[in-house]
């Protein structure tokens, strides 16, 4: 089959979709992936094909910061909208007998799909179906609300995630010579795979037939990667670093977060490894290095605790390298997966970036290192989790429901 995986925003985004595209890929299957170009070197580095998507994810998260108003950042995000509109059609238009898409864009994919009259299956990374057990992302789990105020604090959030992409679904389903009722809601889609382990967060028995918790799907890497020499030797001089990075958050910020993250080092008594990212984040110092980005899954092993903003990916990284975290969430599903790393114990209580200091960052370190319970646990959750085939699962409802 020719398959299309649509997702769009940062490199977390889209990472966990090289693997499953590769997995796809290698049973047989045609698969492109369309993501912004910036992500273009990244989805093509891992032999699949991307499709080009309109827009450029960190300038919006910029644009917001900076925003002089509310109608201002909702201005960014509606024309960031439409772009993405036109490009999941002109992707879809490319060829595909199969649509897989993200959250985000699933009101864009739906339309594409009806119209092409090509099936689409919902592949989400974070939890998008609203339940009693728990508030959906941004909050986080355990905020008092009750069941009946987690249902109706998590059906707020998926209206509001559809609102971002109504106008311009509406818009790209009169594009496609569609019927001009309101798209569907991306919660309507059937099936959807959620890519994150059951362990992690288990399926909720309130969730509709057809929804489900597969398993992450772990990024690629690279064809023909290898790790830095600079990056070798230093593991190699002492013992294992602290890994420090933020991601896609802080854009910007890297001078400021720069000397924040060399001090804590200081203070903690580690050596770290610590990643650029979006923020630029470029500290030095005796027995820390600077890196750009490099697989996960090949580093966070290596590392003693890894501090991160919890984005989902991350996240899953972390608990697949059995490593213990302290998570620094900054927005959207980051205090989510904070807290419930915290919860399942393998993690320091979440330090929001809104109140992050060299102390405060030092402490957290030396607190996470301090006890051991964070790596036994952490270590054993990641045996457990081996265990599991996400990319799998979706493989086999592919085979067995679409293929032939």
């Amino acid at each position: 089959m020719r398959i299309l995986i649509v997702t769009a925003g940062s490199r977390g985004d889209v990472a966990p979709f090289t693997g499953l595209g590769r997995r796809l890929r290698d049973a047989g299957h045609e698969v492109a992936v369309a993501a912004h170009p910036a992500l273009a070197a990244l989805v093509e580095g891992c032999g699949l094909e991307c499709r080009p998507l309109p827009g450029d994810p960190e300038g919006l998260i910029r644009g917001w910061s900076q925003a002089a108003s509310r109608e201002e950042a909702r201005a960014l995000t509606r024309a960031y909208a439409e772009g993405l509109a036109d490009g999941v059609a002109e992707a879809a238009e490319g060829g595909a007998d199969l649509l897989l898409t993200a959250f985000g864009p699933a009101p864009l994919s739906l339309a594409a799909g009806e119209a092409l009259r090509v099936p689409v299956i919902g592949t989400y990374l974070t939890p998008s179906f609203a339940t009693r057990r728990f508030p959906l992302p941004p909050a986080a789990p355990g905020e008092g609300l009750g069941p009946e105020g987690n249902l109706a604090a998590g059906r707020n959030v998926v209206a509001r995630a559809a609102g971002v992409f109504a106008g311009s679904a509406a818009r790209l389903r009169r594009r496609l010579g569609l019927s001009a009722e309101a798209p569907a809601q991306p919660d309507g889609l059937r099936p959807v795979f959620h890519g994150f382990s059951p362990l992690v967060v288990p399926r909720p028995g309130d969730w509709p037939s057809g929804v489900g918790v597969s398993g992450y799907w772990w990024p690629a890497r690279p064809d023909g990667w290898r790790p830095p020499a600079d990056l070798v030797g230093f593991l190699r001089a002492g013992p294992p670093p602290v890994f420090i990075g933020f991601g896609s958050m802080a854009a910007g910020e890297g001078e400021r977060l720069g000397a924040l993250v060399a001090t804590a080092v200081r203070r903690a008594g580690v050596r770290a490894v610590v990643q650029a990212g979006w923020a630029g984040l470029d500290a030095c110092g005796d027995g820390v290095l600077a890196v750009g980005d490099v697989p996960h899954d090949w580093l966070f092993p290596r590392t003693a605790a890894v501090v991160h903003h919890a984005g989902a990916g991350t996240t899953g990284a972390g608990l697949r390298a059995g490593v213990p975290a302290v998570p620094v969430p900054v927005m959207a599903d980051q205090p989510f997966w904070a807290a419930r790393l915290h919860r399942l114990g393998v993690a320091t209580p979440p330090l929001p970036f809104r109140d992050l200091t060299a102390e405060a960052l030092g402490a957290a370190i030396g607190a996470c290192l301090a006890e051991p319970a964070h790596r036994r646990r952490a270590a054993a959750l990641a045996r457990r989790m081996a265990a599991e085939d996400g990319a799998g699962a979706v493989l086999a409802r592919i085979g067995s429901r679409y293929a032939g």
